[in-house]
């Protein structure tokens, strides 16, 4: 099949929509069940293009949860903590493939916008994942395969109409592509750059001492960025990434916004958020909604009377700005990558204050100087790469 027809574009009112092969060849895609949408596919094609990297670059299973053309969160497949179960609600004995853990700690990373997610698997979709997307809100699913199990659980999911797509794993784009806006057609060479170990060798710091596991999340992170609506920002830690700060306008505003999700995503591991209680039959969405509401300033919005009674056995106590700070400052061992080079030390700074260790970015401001010396006054270690990576 060389074209398939779509409900409509990014909105109702643009019709008529598809998807097709200009050469007139076969689709590299197949959709097993539902119908996706002009979005979807836009998410599932830039998203299986980043786990497919991943893996190659890393070796390691890879997931990604997309929304809106962006990822909200991206990891390898390593097994997950107690902590990691607790606060993705998987039972302490489930079994999970690699595959699974990779797609959990992808959802992890930012589990309010990965609602309604579409997600991206390096390998075949087994039962494991299918049983946890089942669980989960989510639009679609993209892997190169999957097991009959898992194809089964998937095809009960949203009254049957959930979406799920297998790629040709062997498929390679044209080195050529084009974009019409505005009825101009622009043209470009398709982004093959390569990111591995190789590019992370210009270390520009006094401190070089980049351990391996360092190492994967630079990667981790910057084939992250190189599909992400730019400007972007990722932190991450541990092959998962734990912050994306996408399509801003500003460097510092991409590193506050990543910052600031990885701060949330540390202050779910705290004592106060793991102990909520929460009433027996609240929904994940609604636990995570009000889990990023107690930790903001507006907590009095789900602490307040008639509102707590809705999802809590108990009124929790207030969990202090003082008492967030304390908790944040014990973070540690964080990697942040940037997909154009830190104008000022003031991202530095920032990023400093997320636990970050590890920075890798292109180089090339006229600052440079400035913002070497601000990452070796907190002793980081910190990878010029010489390239870009702009995407839109």
């Amino acid at each position: 099949m060389n074209e398939l027809e779509l409900k409509y574009g990014c909105n109702p009112n643009q019709k008529p929509a598809r998807i097709f092969m200009p050469d007139g060849s076969d689709l590299p895609v197949e959709v097993l069940n539902g119908r996706p949408g002009f979005i979807n596919f836009l998410d599932a094609l830039n998203s299986w293009q980043l786990v497919k990297e991943l893996k190659e670059a890393t070796g390691l299973p890879a997931a990604a949860s997309f929304k809106h053309v962006s990822p909200a969160g991206a990891a390898v497949g390593k097994p997950l903590s107690e902590t990691d179960r607790a606060m993705y609600f998987v039972d302490p004995d489930e079994e999970l493939s690699p595959i699974a853990s990779a797609y959990i700690r992808a959802r992890g990373a930012d589990r309010l916008c990965s609602y309604g997610d579409w997600a991206a698997l390096s390998e075949e979709c087994d039962a494991a994942t299918a049983r946890y997307l089942k669980a989960e809100v989510s639009d679609g699913v993209i892997a190169p395969s999957y097991s009959e199990e898992a194809l089964e659980i998937l095809r009960t999911k949203k009254k049957g109409g959930y979406n799920v797509v297998r790629i040709d794993p062997d498929y390679v784009p044209a080195p050529q592509e084009y974009k019409d806006v505005f009825g101009i057609r622009f043209e470009q060479g398709h982004n093959n750059f390569k990111i591995d170990e190789a590019l992370l060798s210009n270390i520009v710091t006094q401190n070089k001492d980049l351990p391996e596991a360092a190492k994967i999340d630079m990667i981790v992170a910057l084939i992250t960025l190189k599909y992400t609506q730019s400007n972007s920002v990722c932190y991450v830690k541990d092959g998962q990434a734990i912050g994306v700060g996408a399509g801003q306008q500003s460097r510092i505003h991409c590193t506050r916004l990543a910052g600031s999700k990885a701060d949330n995503w540390y202050l779910r591991q705290s004592p106060q958020v793991l102990g909520l209680p929460f009433k027996a039959d609240i929904r994940r969405a609604d636990r995570d909604n009000a889990i990023d509401v107690y930790i903001s300033d507006e907590y009095d919005d789900v602490l307040r009377d008639g509102e707590w009674q809705k999802v809590f056995t108990e009124r929790p106590a207030v969990f202090t700005a003082e008492e967030k700070k304390a908790w944040i400052a014990t973070q540690s061992g964080v990697t942040c990558g940037s997909d154009a080079f830190f104008p000022f030390g003031d991202n530095v700074e920032r990023a400093r204050k997320s636990g970050v260790q590890y920075i890798a970015e292109p180089g090339g401001s006229i600052r440079d100087d400035h913002v070497i010396m601000t990452a070796d006054r907190y002793n980081m270690v910190m990878c010029f790469t010489g390239m870009r990576l702009f995407h839109h």
